[in-house]
């Protein structure tokens, strides 16, 4: 169990951040699985266990006999209203997922992005110095939208002239509501073929990036990667370099602006940056849901009973983030928190790709924030704030400031 060391007025709970949690998407059931545990009604229709313990989601989670190329296929079990390309890493089980992720491995760990760090800063400093100019600044609309996605850019050798172009469809494609499966999978399909003449050099590409290093190293592989394989590894990094990345910062930002003991405390200490943004991944939600249904391929014991073999399981990381018998007093968020490691981005085999670079982005960030804007104050009641509640990913859509 681990141990928190709390630091007087230097917390915040998340009753006081409004909006925060988004509503469930799935529907609890009252009854229990064959093996005695809790139940919920994906959106697809189909019956999953639902495992919210600490131990139970790690559990699963490290387990790679819980398949995931099962769930995407027609009338799969899932919260996607569609498939996706198998050959996206989150689709894939054992070998092929070990062959595809040992290729990427070494450039997005955390000594990989660390050669980002002078692109991070520029960009902060040229969106900090736009944020200025502002008659009536938005701290979302000057600098998150466009930080994450340009940094991204360069650490791909995309483009930065392309951004309006492939943008509108990535966009979509994290956001979308639902209800709107044809405009979704449009542009879906745009940005696809967009990220594919990138890799077949129909587009141009920067040689000093991580498409063209990609291109010429791929005969590396054990087989070599094809070039469906390749787009399969950047389509991930096109949309979660951008959208999933903004929106955690979007939301990270706005909670520290409702909390203001905890903003102070950042101004105070900026060197608590890398505590506070674990701390707040670990109580932020992404987006809607915090993983994807697997398929049990054998029978596994849970501390609340028996998966068995065939069960489609909803790990709900999320949740895990929040058991009290791991994290006491879950729903404070607390900078100075010691013990286990949240499940934020994932665990195992299908640890995120991007966490790496979240972790730099989000750190940087919020470092130079503090040093800079020391007395920066949500301009708005945070309760009045619009947010977007896509099919993945949920964020405040504006951040009115002022200092």
């Amino acid at each position: 169990m681990s141990t928190t060391t709390v630091s007087a007025g230097s917390t915040a709970t998340l009753a006081e951040i409004p909006h925060l949690d988004p509503p469930p998407a799935y529907t609890p059931l009252s009854g229990r699985s064959a093996g005695g545990l809790p139940q919920i009604a994906l959106p697809s229709g189909h019956t999953a266990v639902h495992l919210t313990r600490y131990a139970d989601v790690h559990k699963v989670l490290t387990d790679p006999t819980f398949a995931r190329t099962e769930t995407n296929v027609d009338d799969g079990p899932s919260f996607l209203p569609t498939t996706m390309p198998p050959e996206l890493l989150l689709n894939l089980d054992a070998p092929d997922h070990a062959r595809m992720r040992g290729f990427v491995t070494a450039d997005y760990s955390a000594a990989g992005v660390e050669r980002l760090r002078p692109t991070v800063d520029a960009v902060i400093g040229e969106r900090f110095a736009a944020l200025r100019a502002e008659d009536r600044p938005d701290l979302f609309r000057t600098v998150l939208d466009l930080y994450p996605v340009m940094v991204n850019c360069h650490f791909l050798g995309i483009p930065v002239e392309d951004i309006a172009y492939f943008r509108q469809y990535s966009r979509t494609v994290q956001m979308a509501p639902r209800e709107d499966i044809p405009h979704l999978l449009d542009h879906f399909w745009k940005v696809y073929g967009y990220v594919t003449d990138l890799v077949t050099g129909e587009r141009p590409v920067r040689p000093d990036g991580l498409i063209a290093r990609f291109v010429a190293a791929r005969d590396s592989a054990d087989p070599g990667l094809t070039d469906k394989e390749l787009v399969g590894l950047l389509l991930g990094s096109v949309l979660g370099g951008d959208q999933n990345i903004l929106s955690v910062l979007t939301k990270a930002v706005y909670t520290l602006l409702c909390a203001p003991p905890l903003w102070r405390r950042l101004v105070d200490d900026p060197s608590i940056a890398p505590r506070l943004v674990e701390e707040l991944a670990r109580v932020l939600p992404l987006g809607t849901i915090s993983t994807f249904p697997r398929v049990a391929t054998r029978d596994l014991e849970t501390t609340g009973g028996t998966i068995h073999r065939g069960d489609v399981v909803y790990a709900d990381a999320f949740a895990a983030n929040r058991d009290p018998e791991v994290f006491p007093d879950p729903e404070v968020i607390d900078p100075d928190r010691n013990g286990r490691r949240h499940l934020q981005f994932g665990y195992g085999m299908h640890h995120c790709m991007g966490a790496a670079l979240t972790r730099l982005e989000a750190t940087a960030l919020l470092t130079r924030l503090a040093e800079e804007f020391p007395t920066l104050a949500l301009d708005a009641d945070p309760r009045t704030l619009a947010w977007d509640h896509g099919t993945l990913l949920r964020r405040p859509t504006s951040l009115p400031v002022r200092w």
